[in-house]
């Protein structure tokens, strides 16, 4: 009997071809595992397509719920958005599929498992990475870093073979979604100096045709997590599935950047992620009224390191461990209403509200019930300049260049 393959299987042109080609090239039966973390794809039609690929088996996984919960919302809580751009839909999705790749192979047996990823991108580290830790004794199989083959001759070999792909060399992007967001590449998206053509959209109107009336929205966290739009209790998934939906139409959501990829290179991205968009600028608003000054500011510098991570395929690491409880000790206060307003390509955070805010209106207010003593002011400031006033004292002011020891640009 040949070994067994799970193939992490899309049902797009590089995993469909990837199928007849293990079975030439490794001798291997093929199984495919698509896992639905939410794109809008025809799951009944993707299992058809592999087995009629060549598949011994296809298996299908609906975790959606799991998506959200594991992967999605401990990464909104930490704010992760990698270089201040991409709020990593992608990046988190993978290592969700690298375990599932691991858990059927362990039940069918099999002895390697494959993916469709390219040798210049970023996926075939988080596969790898993931599926190596998880569990180390598999063979990993990337077929799209062996065979050499450029998409138009994918196509032919597909042709050649009769496996059928929803693919022609008139389609010109390569799309990965899933519910936290969608990323177009290739065709006329490689050049950074033009500007994406609307057909690479789908999930968001052109702001130009978004309704001339603004929208507002109110959407309300327990602990960091997002519960309810406009005071409507809903689960994850749909709260993430109905905001994508109506944001869209307000042209919210669109991101063009220039990335840093892992493997040393600049990449231009087109990501449109309506949703993420709107709560990752709902919870950091949230979290102004209920963090200090020192979280964060602190917590800044772990989101950072949070959206790295992800993006770099570390997700099941000690650090990562370490960074997520991190994360939920800051959470634990986050709590509230956040409205939100949509027009035209923009979304503004316009108002908040929280039961643990810190915001104090007494001490903040300039009128009449203001509490908060001036007096004590030059005090504060005298002590606070002590510092600053014996370093003027001692090393600046006999400085000849410049005002206290500043020169200007052209000195």
């Amino acid at each position: 009997m040949a070994e067994k393959c799970v193939l992490a299987y899309s049902g797009g042109l590089d995993t469909s071809v990837a199928v007849k080609w293990l079975m030439d090239n490794y001798g291997v039966e093929v199984v495919t595992l698509t896992v639905d973390v939410g794109g809008e794809i025809d799951l009944q039609a993707v299992k058809e397509r592999a087995l009629a690929t060549g598949a011994v088996d296809a298996r299908i996984l609906e975790v959606k719920d799991q998506f959200v919960r594991y992967f999605v919302f401990p990464a909104l809580q930490a704010g992760a958005v990698y270089e201040g751009k991409y709020p990593l839909a992608t990046a988190l999705a993978r290592p969700l599929m690298a375990y599932h790749l691991v858990e059927v192979a362990r039940e069918v047996g099999a002895g390697s498992v494959a993916h469709g990823c390219t040798g210049k991108g970023n996926d075939q580290v988080r596969f790898d990475v993931g599926v190596r830790t998880l569990e180390p004794g598999l063979r990993i199989i990337a077929p799209a870093r062996e065979w050499g083959m450029d998409r138009d001759q994918e196509i032919e070999y597909a042709r050649k073979h009769n496996i059928p792909v929803p693919l022609t060399k008139a389609s010109p992007y390569s799309i990965d979604e899933n519910l936290w967001g969608r990323s177009i590449e290739t065709g006329v998206l490689e050049d950074p100096a033009k500007e994406p053509p609307e057909d690479a959209y789908q999930w968001t109107l052109s702001p130009e045709k978004a309704p001339d009336k603004p929208q507002y929205l109110n959407i309300d966290f327990e602990g960091g997590i997002p519960t309810a739009l406009d005071h409507k209790e809903m689960d994850g998934v749909s709260l993430i599935q109905e905001l994508n939906r109506v944001v869209g139409t307000h042209g919210v959501g669109r991101i063009d950047h220039v990335e840093n990829r892992l493997v040393g290179i600049k990449s231009r991205e087109v990501y449109e992620a309506p949703a993420a968009v709107v709560l990752l600028a709902a919870h950091r608003a949230l979290e102004d009224m209920t963090l200090s000054k020192e979280q964060a500011r602190f917590k800044d510098r772990v989101a950072q390191e949070y959206a790295d991570l992800i993006y770099n395929g570390l997700w099941f690491t000690a650090h990562h461990q370490d960074l997520h409880s991190y994360v939920q000790s800051t959470q634990r206060h986050v709590t509230g209403t956040v409205r939100v307003k949509l027009y035209k390509g923009s979304c503004q955070v316009v108002g908040r509200d929280s039961p643990k805010s810190l915001y104090s209106l007494k001490e903040a207010t300039y009128g009449k019930d203001d509490a908060f003593d001036q007096r004590a002011a030059p005090g504060f400031i005298d002590i606070f300049s002590k510092s600053a006033r014996l370093q003027a004292e001692v090393q600046l002011l006999d400085q000849p260049e410049g005002p206290l020891g500043i020169t200007g640009p052209s000195e």
